[in-house]
This record gives C-alpha cells, sequence and structure tokens, in this order.
C-alpha cells in the first residue's frame, strides 16, 4: 500500500508521455504549420494530397473566382441594406419589403450556387476520395453563408 500512489504516478505519467509521443508523430507537421500561419492553402495543398499541379490548377481557379465571389457579397451587401430600410422606415410599404427580401434572396442563391459550382470545380482537381471528402467538408457550409465578405482563404477570423 505505502508505494500504491507512487506506482499510479508512475504509470500516469507514461500514459501521458506515450500519448503525446503518439499524437507527435501521427500528426502532419504541415498541417499544424499550415493552422498556425492561417493559410487555407497550405492547408488544402497537404490536407487534400495535392499535387503541384493539383495545387496550381486549385489556385488558379481560386484566382478566378474571387472577383465574382467580391461582386456577389458586395451584392447581397447593398440588397440587404436596402431591404433594412425599407423595413425601417415609417410609412413602410409591404410589397416593396417583400420586393426587396425577394431580390435578396435571388441574390443569396444566385451567390450560393456560383460557390458551390466552384466548389465542384476545386473537388474535381482532388483525387476521387479526397476530392469527395472536401465536398463533404465544404459543401454544407455554404448555406450558412453570411456574405459579409468574400471567404478568407487565410483562416482568419473576422475582423
Amino acid at each position: 500500500m505505502k508505494y500504491l500512489g507512487r506506482t499510479l504516478a508512475v504509470f500516469v505519467l507514461v500514459a501521458v508521455a506515450m500519448g503525446l509521443a503518439c499524437y507527435q508523430l501521427s500528426s502532419e507537421p504541415a498541417l499544424h504549420t499550415a493552422a498556425k500561419q492561417g493559410d487555407a492553402m497550405a492547408w488544402l495543398r497537404t490536407d487534400f494530397h495535392l499535387s503541384d499541379r493539383q495545387f496550381a490548377e486549385i489556385k488558379k481557379l481560386h484566382e478566378n473566382y474571387a472577383p465574382s465571389c467580391e461582386e456577389h457579397c458586395r451584392m447581397i451587401q447593398e440588397a440587404t441594406k436596402a431591404r433594412t430600410a425599407l423595413a425601417a422606415s415609417q410609412g413602410k410599404d409591404p410589397a416593396a419589403v417583400a420586393a426587396a427580401e425577394r431580390t435578396l434572396q435571388e441574390l443569396r442563391t444566385t451567390c450560393e450556387t456560383a460557390i458551390a459550382v466552384h466548389v465542384r470545380k476545386v473537388a474535381a482537381q482532388m483525387s476521387p476520395e479526397d476530392g469527395s471528402r472536401y465536398l463533404a467538408l465544404v459543401l454544407p457550409k455554404i448555406a450558412n453563408f453570411d456574405h459579409q465578405m468574400a471567404p478568407d482563404l487565410a483562416l482568419k477570423g473576422k475582423p
């Protein structure tokens, strides 16, 4: 009984040390580095096992899509402000508010459809397994996108 506490403490320390060692040996340092630096493209390249050719093509797809994405967000923000102003006005016109809401929803649908097409193009550049995993990860997030700004590929929080 005298050494039970010490023996248990040693076992706990050994278990913790082994757990940390296994974690470090099984984790991919490039993923940790990309996450620390907030570099989504490095994360994408590492996590989805992209070759140089795949990475270059996906980077080009992102660069080509970015202006369209920014324009969609700008239009949605303007439509949101217009709808909010109409809804807040003293003698608000319900028909005008409803029309503004329909316009906003149409813009959101256009944007979300375009993002989904873009994401599928990106996935098509990956291996079938990685492309499926990418789609499963990204597509569900599109409907919850707030359109306050174009998606930030720097993995940084909102300003």
